[in-house]
């Protein structure tokens, strides 16, 4: 039988994609300032870590303006919706194993 860690997925795995899925989870659409600012990372930072969700295919990228300014919003796609809804059930097998599980070879 495998751990489960084994089944955790790399893509949202590093703490701020995590951040990033866990926020956009929760809402249909994030606007990147308000993401950045409630996450604590810089532009460049945040940039970075949605391109990689982006090129996953988790992340939904709209660019557009609000009066004369440039604004982006962000969703998570449904692909990336299941695939946090399967990360966080990996999690949940991690940390609420039986006691027995963990007590084994305590001895």
């Amino acid at each position: 039988m495998s751990h489960p860690r084994h089944a955790l997925d790399e893509i949202i795995h590093a703490p701020v994609r995590l951040s990033i899925m866990a926020m956009l989870a929760a809402a249909e659409t994030v606007e990147f300032g308000y993401l950045r600012d409630t996450i604590e990372v810089s532009d460049s930072l945040l940039s970075k870590h949605l391109q990689t969700l982006e090129k996953a295919g988790y992340v939904r990228v709209t660019k557009g303006f609000v009066g004369k300014r440039p604004r982006t919003w962000l969703a998570l796609t449904d692909e990336g919706r299941d695939a946090f809804q399967s990360y966080m059930a990996v999690l949940r097998q991690i940390t609420q194993a039986p006691p027995s599980r963990l007590d084994a070879g305590t001895d």
